[in-house]
């Protein structure tokens, strides 16, 4: 099997640990076990639980109290409708893996995270790619979508928030585009992991699992949650299809470590404050990149409505591999090419690390484009 290089996870490897301001970063800010154990008030007993914990294969779909755990955060799930992964990013691989065969018809959203494209193009799928336009407010246009389904579409995918734009489709839109999925009797996988980053109300647009019989859902520990060394995810849908991933996760997974599991569990008990926590930091800084964009002639943007990163727009004639490779050696301040996720003349930033990192991150953008500006004055 052959598979495209994966462009974001290549530019993250090569230069995230050379930054200083990393405003690619994806994640909220992350959690230390110390203000977890806080949040959660395990502080005084962890060890109680920890010590004399067995460190064998531990539950194979993931322990009941994880599983439950999670279902909290769905209207109609129980634990036998969720299984455990390593990470979103494995959630996502074992449903492509477990759906889509050579010939069959997929459509995937664009932008959106590399594997909803490039998993099911190497197993041999026909994957049409349905642009979101910012004119569209990067939403997905339902009539091209109605146009694009055929008979035997097997899989539409889509991630919602939307990464990058932060773009979200909210009650109406879910029910508007299961609509034309159902008409056609595919399945919709539902990529959710920056759910619950709304910027208004609890944080939670419907998960696909929840509205569609033939949905899937699937989110982790990473994003909003802000656990990512946990790597831990999980598939939420309907249990024939659980069935089948088990099955070929049987080949990859076996189980999650008994840790990471513990602590996602003890996390996601205490999800409010950490909720609290991350919807804070999301709705605060976004608030500081508009203000930084609206100042800034030569940036644009759609606003985000949900998640951790927004696709800026810059005008200058330069590729945006070059421009932030520029922006990292002069500054070092960390954004991601549009390259990389094939929408060059883009730049994808991250607003959900620390609120002071990307402030001064930002003004030191503000001067690497005042000298931008100041050379191409310069040379026209």
């Amino acid at each position: 099997m052959k598979i495209k290089p994966f462009g974001v996870e290549i530019w993250m490897n090569e230069f995230e640990n050379r930054c200083e301001f990393n405003l690619a970063e994806t994640c909220v800010a992350s959690l230390t076990i110390e203000q977890l154990l806080e949040m959660s008030g395990k502080n005084d007993s962890v060890m109680s639980d920890l010590l004399p914990m067995k460190l064998t294969y531990g539950a194979i779909q993931g322990s009941d109290r994880l599983r439950d755990a999670i279902c909290t955060m769905y209207s109609k799930q129980t634990r036998d409708n969720v299984v455990v992964t390593h990470g979103a990013n494995g959630a996502n691989a074992l449903v492509h893996e477990t759906l889509v065969e050579p010939g069959d018809h997929v459509i995937s959203v664009h932008p959106t995270y590399q594997q909803h494209y490039s998993i099911p193009e190497s197993y041999g799928a026909e994957v049409d790619i349905l642009h979101l336009r910012p004119e569209n407010g990067f939403l997905p246009d339902l009539a091209e979508l109605k146009a694009m389904v055929r008979p035997e579409t097997k899989l539409i995918v889509l991630n919602n928030p939307n990464n990058p734009t932060g773009a979200l489709m909210e009650a109406d839109a879910l029910n508007a585009f299961v609509a034309i999925a159902r008409d056609a009797g595919a399945y919709v996988l539902c990529d959710e992991v920056y759910r619950g980053t709304n910027q208004t109300g609890d944080g939670f647009a419907p998960a696909m699992a929840d509205v569609y019989e033939k949905g899937i859902s699937v989110a982790g520990m990473s994003k909003t949650f802000s656990l990512a060394g946990l790597r831990l995810g999980w598939i939420a849908g309907p249990a024939d299809v659980l069935e089948a991933v088990s099955i070929h996760r049987d080949y990859n997974t076996i189980s999650v470590g008994m840790l990471d599991d513990y602590f996602a569990a003890m996390a996601l008990e205490a999800k409010d404050k950490i909720l609290a926590r991350s919807q804070r930091i999301t709705r605060g800084n976004l608030a500081i990149l508009d203000a930084w964009v609206a100042g800034e002639p030569s940036i644009s943007y759609v606003k985000p409505k949900a998640g951790t990163t927004a696709l800026l727009k810059y005008d200058f004639d330069m590729p945006s591999r070059d421009f932030c490779i520029q922006l990292l050696e002069q500054t070092g301040v960390m954004f991601t090419p549009g390259s990389v996720m094939h929408m060059e003349g883009w730049l994808r930033v991250g607003y959900a690390n620390d609120p002071e990192i990307l402030r001064i991150g930002l003004a030191k953008v503000s001067t690497f484009l005042a000298g931008l500006a100041t050379k191409s004055d310069t040379t026209a």
